[in-house]
């Protein structure tokens, strides 16, 4: 397959081998060489923001280091570092519960220790739930892949109603540098460690449950089969909570996790 890729990029990578990438759900085309990953999509304005992000982050969190960025046409081309190790879904860790909890709960712990005072970028809730309406109201919302008891007989009638919902039902926040998309592929670890945090296209200053949300939904569904077909032993949902030594606040998960319906 052809693929046209900028000048300054092709100065950078020669003729390096690569696998295509074809897991994520975003449209970009990912080029995976083996210790660089380029990142093709649609030029949008928001990606500024994020690579201006992740430059800030260098140094504070492990996240990939931007080699070159390019914009050309209608597309955006970032070449990062690769990040080392296996996602947090890996059977290795599926199988080691305890060891995966601590480590993630490490990770949430380390986004919230991140000075904020000049992040460059905030994902508050009236700015995501401003992104929800456009979503809704655009036709955007895929509601085949959501959870099953949000919309239907016994949830909410439309992504419209749920979209009224969630501006009635603001909770209050507890800001914190977040992650935006707390999910298990996005988290990367190596030889006991956090190695590497990706896909920050939504990560700034938000509050801290709602990566504590979406990490929930990701363990459960993890090991409860949902992804991959396997069930896994040894885990429940509230370990996560026992680890980060909190207690769970109901709302504000069924909050958050709604949210994201609309993402």
């Amino acid at each position: 397959m052809s693929i046209f890729i900028p000048d300054t990029i092709k100065s950078i990578i020669g003729d390096l081998t690569y696998d295509l990438d074809t897991s994520g759900l975003s449209g970009a085309q990912v080029l995976m060489f083996s210790d660089m990953v380029l990142k093709i999509e649609k030029y949008h304005k928001d990606g500024d923001e994020t690579v201006q992000l992740i430059k800030w982050l260098d140094g504070k969190i492990p996240v990939p280091k931007v080699i070159c960025h390019e914009v050309c046409g209608e597309y955006r081309y970032l070449l990062m570092g690769k990040v080392n190790g296996k996602m947090s879904c890996d059977s290795y860790y599926l199988e080691r519960p305890n060891e995966l909890l601590d480590l993630l709960a490490e990770a949430l712990k380390m986004l919230w220790s991140v000075d904020i005072s000049d992040c460059p970028r905030c994902r508050d809730l009236d700015t995501e739930l401003e992104e929800a309406r456009y979503r809704v109201e655009n036709g955007l919302v895929d509601v085949e892949h959501t959870e099953p008891e949000t919309f239907g007989e016994n949830g909410f009638s439309s992504p419209s109603e749920l979209l009224k919902w969630l501006e009635s039902n603001k909770p209050s926040v507890e800001p914190v540098l977040s992650h935006g998309d707390f999910c298990l592929p996005n988290i990367f670890l190596n030889n006991g460690r956090i190695s590497g945090f990706i896909d920050l296209g939504d990560t700034g200053i938000a509050d801290k449950w709602r990566d504590i949300s979406l990490c929930y939904r990701s363990l459960k569904h993890n090991f409860d089969g949902s992804f991959g077909g396997k069930v896994y032993s040894g885990f429940y949902p509230n370990m996560l909570f026992e680890r980060l030594n909190i207690e769970p606040d109901w709302d504000k998960l069924k909050y958050y996790i709604l949210l994201d319906e609309l993402f």
